[in-house]
């Protein structure tokens, strides 16, 4: 039995605020990806509803089992093997991050504290290091 962290319990609390509404959240998301790294929109089919409904189903599978980041990655060596062979690369990384922070303080506004952005940019670097690791990411 695992001990719940603080760290994973904010992200699973944030996470739930989020989940009434993925089509904003993802379509925010896309956006400022796309405005950070315009390169990166032709990896995306045209189908971004689609694609984004797929990201948050993804990123509610991490966060819920946000624990595995550090010990089981065969979910993140697929995850990461998939990405590699989509095109994407070690330094697109950065920034799907910022798209992320940017997206998640947009959302959750006030409710996006210092505390929280610590907790979110700490599981994106071990859930993507571990992706790009065990998935074969140049």
């Amino acid at each position: 039995m695992s001990t719940e962290t603080n760290e994973e319990r904010l992200l699973k609390e944030s996470f739930e605020r989020l989940e009434s509404d993925f089509d904003r959240f993802s379509t925010y998301f896309y956006d400022a990806l796309f405005v950070r790294a315009p390169e990166l929109r032709e990896l995306f089919r045209d189908d971004l509803a689609g694609q984004g409904m797929r990201f948050m189903t993804t990123l509610r599978e991490l966060v819920l089992n946000i624990q595995d980041a550090n010990g089981d990655t065969e979910r993140l060596a697929e995850l990461g093997g998939y990405h590699a062979n989509l095109g994407v690369r070690a330094e697109n990384f950065a920034p799907m991050e910022e798209a992320l922070v940017d997206t998640l303080r947009h959302t959750l506004r006030d409710g996006f504290t210092p505390e929280l952005e610590k907790a979110w940019r700490g599981a994106y670097a071990k859930i993507s290091s571990a992706m790009v690791r065990a998935g074969g990411i140049s």
